[in-house]
This record gives structure tokens, C-alpha cells and sequence, in this order.
């Protein structure tokens, strides 16, 4: 049972790590959106590009799912919902 706990604190780390990446890609492209950050700035282009690549495949096949909505994408709250609805159901399995 112990290694069922460790288990799913691993997944609830991994979860956290990827819900902080996605609040960290939206907040940096909204910064490029106003021009708030200039696209010009190598670095935090670079690190955006990163979790982009990180992200993406992740998000594709939800991007694919939901119906085209414009500027506006919804995937990655669909998947921040997605995460947390698993890890209930894995804790709700794990600690019954």
C-alpha cells in the first residue's frame, strides 16, 4: 500500500510541474500578445519555444478534439481539468 502512495505522490509532483508549465506558456504569450515583452527578446523566446515543444503533444490531440473557437485556446484548461480530475480518482482508489 506504501508504494501506491509513493506512486501517486510522484504523479501528483509530475502533475503540478506540468499545470505550472502551462500557467508559466499562457502567462508569457499573453505578455507577447500586448507586446507587454517584446517577441524580440531572445531569452524568453527561447524558454516560450521550449515549453511549446514541451507541451505540444500533450495539447495536440485536445486541439484536434475541441471545435475551433478563433484566437481563443482552450486546451490547456481542458487538460489542467483533465490532470486533476485523475489524480481525484487515482486518490479516491489509492486511500479506499
Amino acid at each position: 500500500m506504501q508504494g501506491l502512495y509513493a506512486l501517486y505522490q510522484i504523479i501528483e509532483m509530475l502533475t503540478s510541474v506540468l499545470v505550472m508549465l502551462i500557467i508559466i506558456q499562457f502567462i508569457i504569450g499573453l505578455l507577447f500578445a500586448f507586446n507587454v515583452i517584446s517577441p524580440s527578446n531572445d531569452f524568453l523566446l527561447a524558454f516560450y519555444n521550449s515549453i511549446n515543444r514541451l507541451l505540444d503533444p500533450v495539447l495536440r490531440p485536445i486541439r484536434n478534439f475541441l471545435p475551433s473557437t478563433g484566437a481563443i485556446d482552450f486546451s490547456p484548461l481542458v487538460l489542467i481539468i483533465l490532470l486533476n480530475i485523475i489524480l481525484i480518482i487515482l486518490g479516491n482508489v489509492i486511500y479506499s
